[in-house]
């Protein structure tokens, strides 16, 4: 019996895509840390421009509208999925807008992609987190 378990464990690790590098784009996709997200700028109340890192910057669009947002005393809160701590899709965001000591709405976010180096030359001077 323990041989057979072995060797099924074996097969299915076999079979299984290596573990792609952490930080890395993922496909089409491109990912960071929780923690290395260090400014937001609203746009509007459907879309956030996330600073990563100093240097790079994911647009977040949210699936309904998030007045709070634009308030200039809100905060944003992301609460972590998982261990990792690694943010690849919009499903990886726990969004919630914190006026104050308290939570006042979550804001589900609907795609969230990186913009190009010229993507982010062309955001106006205000946009810029």
């Amino acid at each position: 019996m323990r041989r057979i378990l072995l060797s099924g464990v074996f097969a299915v690790a076999t079979l299984m895509p290596a573990a792609p590098s952490l930080a890395q784009p993922h496909g089409d996709r491109s990912c960071f840390y929780v923690n290395d997200w260090h400014g937001w700028k609203a746009a509007d109340d459907r879309t956030l421009f996330l600073n990563v890192s100093g240097n790079r910057v994911f647009q977040l669009d949210l699936a309904s509208p998030c007045p709070e947002i634009q308030l200039g005393s809100s905060r944003i809160v992301s609460v972590q999925r998982g261990s990792s701590g690694l943010i690849c899709t919009a499903l990886d965001l726990d969004v919630h807008v914190s006026q104050g000591d308290h939570i006042a709405t979550s804001c589900i976010v609907r795609d969230m992609h990186e913009l190009t180096p010229s993507e982010i030359a062309a955001l106006p001077r205000h946009l810029r987190p």
